[in-house]
């Protein structure tokens, strides 16, 4: 069986949100919340340039080695469910109930939805190179029925980088829809994405300063995450503008212990990471420890030859207390398989 560790398996509590800042300076912040009801053993990992990949879709699977090294949050260690390349590309997969993959197709090779957030960050430098590649379905997602459930992983995956593009691929009705814009800058879960769209801009003629919806379901959180994102200061300390990202992406969270009666897709934030595309700095904060810590991706070797992979473990429910920057605290592992079919 296929399951991923992303933001949220339905039925079992999940939700998330992402939201894109563009400030002053040509300064480009990319947040997310993780919210799962368990423990989804979320580590960091560092992976070099120069690795050999296969898409775990069985005989037919997609190959190929990455061209950019990567810091990436781990699932359940099967799975890319966030993270950031070298050359500022970012990429976020948030649970979407309505999205339904592609029948197999015996002409074109397999690529786990697994890896799918890690085959783009490990193939392109920028948002505009990944939709022209992506546009032409080069591969089939393909996905399972998660263990114990009777549900299968249903995922859509957001990309932002470095100029403040974006991008949003979701697949509806067994087909591909890509959302190509640098104003598609919030990303919630169900509904499907230009429903979203339509609900926001329901909201921006109320206006934020009058009233936010305020529950905790997908459709409140894009809301509130689409007006504080653009309400929120352009500052010129980079510090300063992280701050107040993060603090908009805690406003769109769940209060740790939360869980909502009717509302199976709405559980507690586990975590939350920020990506300071300028400084290529990636900032994680737990909701269990005191402190937020980042990753300095300038002082990586990402190298093919000299670079390793490399773990940093967060512990149970991401437990570890870390602070500052944690680059060198890392430690040199195998890399993890993603779960896939089997060849």
């Amino acid at each position: 069986m296929l399951v991923v560790a992303l933001c949220g398996l339905h039925g079992t509590s999940q939700a998330c949100t992402r939201a894109v800042y563009l400030g002053a300076n040509g300064q480009v912040i990319t947040a997310r919340s993780m919210d799962w009801r368990n423990d989804i053993a979320t580590n960091l990992w560092i992976f070099p340039r120069g690795m050999d990949r296969s898409g775990e879709a069985g005989a037919n699977s997609l190959r190929w080695t990455s061209r950019y090294g990567s810091v990436i949050a781990s699932g359940y260690e099967v799975s890319t469910t966030d993270g950031v390349n070298e050359a500022g590309l970012a990429a976020n997969l948030l649970w979407l109930v309505e999205a339904d993959y592609p029948k197999p197709d015996k002409d074109k090779p397999g690529l786990t939805v697994a890896a799918w957030a890690q085959y783009v960050l490990d193939s392109f430098a920028t948002v505009r190179e990944a939709v022209a590649t992506l546009r032409m379905e080069p591969f089939t997602i393909v996905t399972d029925k998660v263990p114990g459930e009777d549900r299968l992983a249903t995922v859509h995956l957001s990309l932002s980088d470095a100029t403040g593009d974006s991008a949003i691929f979701e697949y509806i009705g067994g087909r591909l829809v890509i959302h190509h814009d640098r104003a598609y800058q919030v990303m919630t879960n169900s509904p499907v994405f230009d429903q979203q769209l339509a609900l926001d801009s329901y909201w921006k003629l109320i206006g934020g300063t009058v009233m936010l919806p305020g529950t905790n379901r997908a459709a409140d959180r894009f809301a509130r995450a689409s007006f504080y994102i653009n309400a929120i200061p352009q500052f010129e300390d980079p510090n300063l503008a992280v701050a107040s990202v993060f603090s908009v992406i805690r406003n769109a969270s769940v209060p740790y212990g939360i869980t909502t009666p009717n509302e199976p897709n709405i559980s507690s934030t586990r975590w939350r990471t920020v990506v300071d595309h300028k400084r290529k700095l990636y900032f994680f904060e737990s909701a269990l420890t005191p402190n937020t810590f980042w990753v300095d991706l300038k002082a990586i070797d990402f190298n093919a030859v000299t670079g390793k992979t490399q773990k940093l473990d967060l512990g149970p429910n991401q437990d570890h207390t870390f602070s500052g920057d944690a680059t060198a605290m890392f430690r040199e592992t195998k890399p993890f398989p993603f779960l896939g079919l089997p060849e």
